[in-house]
């Protein structure tokens, strides 16, 4: 009984320690890119709510850049969703809300900015509250 168990304990030891095949590599990194999207999406969602919350005038380019930064630091998957949330939301908006080509490129460049890393405070409003 214990040598079995040796063998077993020492099989496991090689195999974790073995290179892993590439398709399971290729799984585990999608399986971190569909966890990263995911995660950006809450990050782009928890925005939008502060951003409703606040309902501060002239902050919506701060809540922008503050969403896609925060979904761009998860990592590829959260840029990726990041990217499509915000191309999604101002390709609506800008047929709905009626503010014109000019808002939505500003909230396109408040997009990117947050997205490559730049800091989202870049466009916080003074009087904007600490909490956000």
């Amino acid at each position: 009984m214990r040598l079995w168990v040796c063998i077993a304990l020492l099989s496991i030891v090689l195999c974790a320690s073995a290179d892993r095949p590439a398709i399971f590599e290729a799984m585990v990194r999608a399986g971190h890119f569909v966890r990263d999207a995911a995660g950006g999406a809450r990050d782009m969602f928890r925005a939008y709510q502060d951003m409703r919350e606040a309902n501060y005038k002239g902050a919506d380019k701060y809540f922008h850049a503050r969403g896609n930064y925060e979904a761009a630091r998860r990592g590829p998957g959260g840029a990726w969703a990041a990217r499509v949330i915000s191309d999604a939301r101002e390709n609506w908006q800008s047929g709905v809300s009626g503010r014109g080509h000019e808002d939505t490129r500003a909230d396109q460049e408040a997009n990117a900015w947050g997205r490559n890393g730049g800091d989202p405070n870049r466009y916080r409003p003074a009087g904007l509250p600490r909490k956000y």
